[in-house]
């Protein structure tokens, strides 16, 4: 094999995964610049080297996955990405190949909004269909998530009947409140607010969608054959409700074009949201089809890629990371470089085999991007001759907090030593937080003073901590007033409904959302402890893996209800009791068409208070099909299933 071939057959490997980890897992393992930097080195040695191009080189399909959890939706027109330009003299080589087609166009440039493409269908008016890219053909059926969001309407000011494409995004302080929450979950935090909205999209419960306060900019109109320019139809959009940016401009020349590219690379930080780069489209909608198209891109459009904002520093060190649940992130520690407004001392290395695919080294040079202009990442090791003569990064074995021996499960490592101090703290951090018992004034300052004191080992030693007031207003900087705020805060915790312990007591997986569900579901924490894996197994949105860990905990902690209900904590949910007994009572349901008598979201939860389990798509194994007036393809699809229709009349009396 020679090296082209083998190089070739390399990038080809690299590439494909990572449009895996890109499109269906919403978790780059390259960044933006790093693929295309790839991917251009791809395309050059397969037209040097035509004989080795595969049919399964990203350089011949369009990037994009179909989830089997979404209704399929087939395009009617494929969904084809765009080619980039990476330079201004890439800009006027397109303009010379348009000008030879087409001479003399104005063009449209639109900022490339870093979110996620979508195509809505309308008929007669009304939102119809919703679906994703996906693979350019076929996409996901996302209906009922993307009318969550508020800027887009579900019926325009005409009737008219069309398809539109656009692209979903997350605003940037949306994104730095929901890696806040995540944060505090122990989730996996979303790298930049394009992934946070494309795994948002694809959420199956469109309640979790509705908080996330996704927006919207509609771009292009699939068959415009009724119209000249391509701002004539951004203009109609505006007239029918429909969100466009207001930020594009049309130019008479490549000059112009290049211009108005430089103004948004440099203003592009000062935006609400993200963008990557420019797009720039022939104005003149009739030249489109004298320019034609390839079988991934259209010719007549072009995407100028943004340089990230990079800098070039040093790895002075590797530390390592203990979280509540014992789990060990490794940080490389940087010689300090400004980058994006803020200086950058550290950044997030993730795992074990994110170091190895960086070849992270301590004493290398490194090129560091924030991920989205947010989040600091290794963007590349620069291996240059001195980068040889480093140690290769290797994992520690034993916890950097109480020397415990590692132990690695699926991509981590986690220390399972119970008295770990570093674990102790940041279990007493999670149960203060705000998304928990909301313990206010027991920052982490204070509870680091606390727990060196001897006076916290875990958290029912919060409770406690009244039996030591002689002894905390001694401590330096807290007086009278401040202890007993932090007294006062800790007595009134006790009150908080059931979800809001569940949460704090830190069962392994038992998100916010998940403890809510609990709770709602037995309402006690004496009958949750007592439920089987089965019994968990089989509420909506609790999987295995979290029954598991909850079955394991009560196991483990037999006297816990008993120790909690000592400090006079509360213990029961304050919120409605889900019914087992009803007519809908672990049934499976579908809601679709417009209701006159109850909105969608305050059915969806009577239903869950029923019992039931509110989906987003049509399958066999459905139940019921809860259909309002104008119903769309859902119907249709039911009635093909067999599935039992229940119209709106009908359901007055199902759900008393």
């Amino acid at each position: 094999m020679s090296a082209s071939q083998k190089r070739i057959e390399e990038l080809v490997r690299i590439l494909n995964k990572a449009n895996i980890d890109y499109f269906k897992n919403d978790n780059p393992s390259l960044g933006d610049n790093e693929y295309d930097h790839l991917l251009q080195e791809l395309k050059r040695l397969e037209e040097e080297h035509p004989k080795f191009l595969s049919p399964n080189s990203p350089t011949q399909k369009v990037g994009g996955f179909v989830s089997e959890k979404f209704e399929k939706v087939i395009h009617k027109q494929p969904m084809l990405s765009l080619n980039n330009a990476f330079s201004a003299d890439d800009l006027r080589k397109f303009d010379e190949r348009i000008q030879k087609e087409y001479p003399n166009p104005t063009y449209s440039c639109e900022l490339k909004i870093d979110g996620l493409a979508v195509n809505l269908e309308y008929i007669d008016g009304k939102l119809n269909v919703a679906s994703t890219r996906g693979d350019g053909q076929v996409g996901e059926n996302i209906t009922e998530n993307i009318k969550t969001i508020k800027t887009l309407p579900h019926q325009l000011s005409k009737p008219l009947s069309f398809e539109v494409r656009g692209e979903v995004y997350m605003p940037k302080k949306s994104f730095e409140k929901l890696n806040e929450e995540r944060k505090a979950n122990e989730e996996m935090l979303f790298q930049n607010p394009r992934n946070a909205a494309a795994g948002t999209l694809r959420q199956l419960d469109s309640k979790i969608v509705a908080k996330r306060n996704l927006n919207i900019f509609l771009y292009n109109l699939v068959d415009a054959k009724d119209y000249n320019y391509q701002h004539e139809v951004l203009a109609l959009f505006e007239e029918l409700g429909l969100n466009t940016n207001p930020l594009g401009r049309i130019v008479k020349n490549v000059e112009e074009m290049i211009a108005y590219v430089s103004e948004f690379e440099r203003q592009k930080n000062e935006l609400d949201y993200e963008i990557d780069g420019i797009v720039i489209k022939v104005n003149e909608l009739k030249a489109h089809e004298t320019i034609g198209y390839t079988s991934k891109h259209p010719k007549w459009a072009i995407a100028y890629k943004f340089q990230a904002e990079q800098a070039t520093t040093k790895i002075l060190g590797i530390t390592f990371q203990v979280g509540r649940t014992g789990s060990i992130t490794p940080v490389c520690e940087l010689e300090p470089v400004f980058l994006s407004g803020s200086t950058i001392k550290r950044a997030t290395l993730h795992n074990e085999d994110y170091c190895k695919l960086k070849d992270i080294r301590i004493g290398a040079s490194v090129v560091i991007q924030k991920a989205g202009d947010v989040i600091p990442e290794v963007a590349e090791t620069i291996k240059d001759e001195e980068f040889y003569q480093l140690e290769a990064f290797t994992m520690i074995n034993n916890c950097p907090s109480c020397d415990f021996e590692l132990v690695k499960k699926d991509a981590e490592h986690f220390c399972l030593n119970k008295s770990c101090p570093e674990k102790e703290l940041a279990s007493l951090r999670h149960f203060c937080e705000r998304n928990a018992m909301n313990i206010e004034s027991m920052g982490e300052k204070i509870l680091e003073q606390f727990y060196e004191k001897g006076f916290l080992k875990n958290i029912f030693d919060i409770y406690e901590l009244k039996n030591r007031y002689e002894e905390l207003i001694e401590l330096p900087g807290l007086g009278v007033k401040s202890i007993q705020k932090i007294l006062d805060n800790v007595e009134s915790s006790k009150n908080n409904s059931l979800d809001k312990l569940l949460f704090g007591l830190g069962i392994r997986n038992v998100g916010a959302k998940a403890a809510k569900v609990l709770a709602k579901s037995f309402r006690s924490l004496e009958r949750l402890s007592q439920a089987t894996a089965e019994e968990l197994n089989a509420i909506m949105d609790i999987g295995e893996i979290i029954s598991f860990n909850v079955t394991i905990f009560f196991q483990e902690n037999p006297a816990i209800i008993e120790k909690i209900k000592s400090y006079g904590i509360n213990t029961v949910y304050d919120g409605v009791e889900i019914k087992t007994d009803h007519f809908f009572s672990g049934k499976s349901v579908v809601i679709t068409g417009t209701l006159e008598n109850i909105k969608r979201n305050e059915l969806t939860e009577t239903l869950e208070n029923l019992g039931a389990k509110v989906l987003n798509s049509v399958s066999k194994k459905l139940d019921f099909l809860i259909c309002g007036k104008e119903a769309g393809t859902k119907l249709d699809k039911a009635k093909e299933f067999g599935v039992r229709i229940i119209e709106e009349e009908e359901l007055k009396g199902l759900i008393v």
